[in-house]
Formats: C-alpha cells, sequence, structure tokens
C-alpha cells in the first residue's frame, strides 16, 4: 500500500542506514508522525507506534484509540503511554522531556533499536528561528541532528505539505493538535506569523534555505566540536589551567562539549571559564549540576551526587569524632 506513495521519499530519508528492526515510532496521530510510521512499516523496521498522553487534554484516550486504529491498518504494534508533565515554565519543553522518556522507556522495555520521531524539514526550520531568537550559537542554529543517541529523525528531508499529502493517499485523515494554531505558543507563532512574514519579504520559501544552512552549520560544528575536544581532552581529568590557556572561542566549546545535555547557556559557560581561571570555586547550571575545582581539576557533581558526597562526609566526621 505504502510503496507507490512512499517510492519518491527513499532518497530523502535520514539516518535509516543502520538502523535495525524492531524500532519505536512516537505517534500523536498527526500526520507527521502518521506518515513516519507509514515509512517504517515500508522500509520493513517492525515498528512500534507509541502514543504518549501528556494528560493536557481530555480526548487523550480517543487520540490514542485513533493512533492504534492506523497502527493496525498500516500492519504495526500498538503502545500507550500517560506521563505527567511538572510544573514549571516553558510548556512545550516539559512535555517534550517528558515524551522522549516515556518513548526511549519503551524502547528500553521491548528492546528496540532506535525511536524515530516524525520532526519534517518545516520543523527544522522553525527550529532554527528558535534558537536565533533565543541568541543560541552555532550549535543551536545547526537544529535538530538526524540522530542523538537514540532518538532518530529521518523525515528531515520531507516537508509537512507531503506527510499531509501521504496521508491523504493512503485515505487516513490525521489528527489535529490545536495547540499547533496557538500563537502564544512560540514555535507556533514562529510557524504561522515570522516564517510567512520572511517567506514574503524574501520572495521565496525560506523553509528549505534554513534547513540547509543548519545541515551547513552542523558539519562545522561537529568537526570545530572535535578540534576543541583534542585541544581540552578531558578523559584523564579536565585541567582548569589547560582550559584556561585556550582561545576564548575554542574553550567555549570545550566547555560545552564536556558538560554536555542539557545545553549550557552562555552565561553558564562564562560561569564554568571564570572557575578554569581562578575567579571563582564553584557554578551552578541547569539540570541540577554543579561545576566545582578540586586539586586542578574541574569536575561535574549532579544534585544527588553532591548529596551523597555530603552525606559520606558528615559520616566520616561522625567517625572521627566517635574515635576521639
Amino acid at each position: 500500500m505504502t510503496a507507490i506513495a512512499l517510492a519518491g521519499w527513499r532518497a530523502r530519508l535520514r539516518g535509516l542506514e543502520a538502523v535495525a528492526p524492531p524500532v519505536v515510532v512516537g505517534c500523536s496521530g498527526g500526520a507527521d508522525s502518521t506518515a513516519l510510521l507509514a515509512v517504517a512499516v515500508d522500509v520493513d523496521l517492525d515498528p512500534i507506534a507509541v502514543h504518549v498522553d501528556h494528560g493536557l487534554r481530555p480526548d487523550g484516550d480517543a487520540e490514542a484509540a485513533h493512533v492504534a486504529a492506523v497502527a493496525a491498518r498500516l500492519g504495526a504494534r500498538f503502545e500507550a503511554r500517560r506521563v505527567r508533565v511538572p510544573p514549571g515554565a516553558n510548556l512545550e519543553a516539559r512535555a517534550r522531556d517528558e515524551r522522549y522518556e516515556a518513548l526511549e522507556a519503551v524502547q528500553s522495555e521491548l528492546g528496540g533499536d532506535v525511536v524515530l520521531v516524525g520532526h519534517t524539514l518545516d520543523d527544522q526550520a522553525e527550529t532554527v528561528l528558535l534558537n536565533l531568537l533565543r541568541g543560541s550559537g552555532s550549535a543551536g542554529l545547526a537544529g535538530m541532528p538526524v540522530r542523538r543517541g537514540r532518538i532518530v529523525r529521518p523525515l528531515l528531508g520531507i516537508r509537512h505539505a507531503e506527510t499531509i499529502a501521504l496521508c491523504a493517499e493512503l485515505g487516513i485523515t490525521p489528527l489535529h493538535d490545536p495547540s499547533n494554531d496557538d500563537t502564544s505558543f512560540r514555535r507556533a507563532w514562529v510557524r504561522h506569523e515570522l516564517l510567512p512574514l520572511l517567506d514574503r519579504g524574501a520572495a521565496r520559501d525560506m523553509a528549505p534555505v534554513l534547513a540547509r544552512q543548519a545541515d551547513v552549520l552542523r558539519a562545522e560544528s561537529e568537526f570545530l566540536d572535535e578540534l576543541a575536544r583534542n585541544e581540552w581532552p578531558t578523559e584523564a581529568g579536565a585541567t582548569s589551567c589547560d582550559l584556561a590557556r585556550l582561545h576564548a572561542p575554542v574553550a567555549r566549546r570545550a566547555v560545552r562539549c564536556w558538560l554536555g545535555q542539557p545545553p549550557p547557556s552562555f552565561d553558564e559557560v562564562e560561569a564554568v571559564l571564570a572557575i578554569a581561571r581562578g575567579e571563582g570555586v564553584a557554578a551552578d547550571l541547569a539540570g541540577g549540576r554543579r561545576v566545582v575545582v578540586r586539586r586542578g581539576v574541574m569536575h561535574i557533581e549532579r544534585a544527588g551526587t553532591v548529596t551523597a558526597a555530603r552525606k559520606r562526609r558528615a559520616a566520616v566526621a561522625v567517625a572521627a569524632e566517635e574515635l576521639a
């Protein structure tokens, strides 16, 4: 059923070369994720469609039932998961984090090779603009990678309009998330207002331009990351004096590579560099992380690690008092 419809897509699919079945497919029931599920079936990846209910809308059960029916029609397995989105700022980011955690949990439980998600070229263009608005560096302007860990995005070369057309060809009516039309969300504002404005001003479709720029910047960013790691190798101990001697652009990139996820802000990177120069003793970062220097070596501590270390020090102190 999907072979003819997807014939023109296969050369533009990304990241599937080394993927082995089975795979988990994050499937909301929208056009993009439904098309992705059809792709996974078409290329014999034995997909498991996973619907994640964030508990943010009253029709979560109906949406899950829709995805289950589509999966059965396409010949895929189905799983449903419910998550609780914690309170805080940036609802989109918090929901995304919970969704990825749920998808990777299913992948681990069922022995899947990877998790496939349905981001398209249009999503990539929006991500580039969102990161530009946040003041991101070149790594942020490189957008989303095709693969990061177990997450793979095969549709980054496919347009959203094409996923809608594929669903129509398959006779499947995709679900529509009303939040995608709510311009109080930054991504929806970029999609419905900013990108059309840029298209009119440039007199061209800017999404492919932005996505191509992201590809170029990602290749350059990965190359520079490798140079930074070579300049400041951390396997044998991340020495503060070696970091302090690097030129600022290389040092910033080395710190970003060392800290990993979640990506540090510019101010957080500068705080870490200040510690390396001896201008501070510790820096608290997002994600419950803390950077400290001990005997000239820089360490990343997590909230749980810090607590455990303090408990050990307290236990040693108590034991010393008992011996005295």
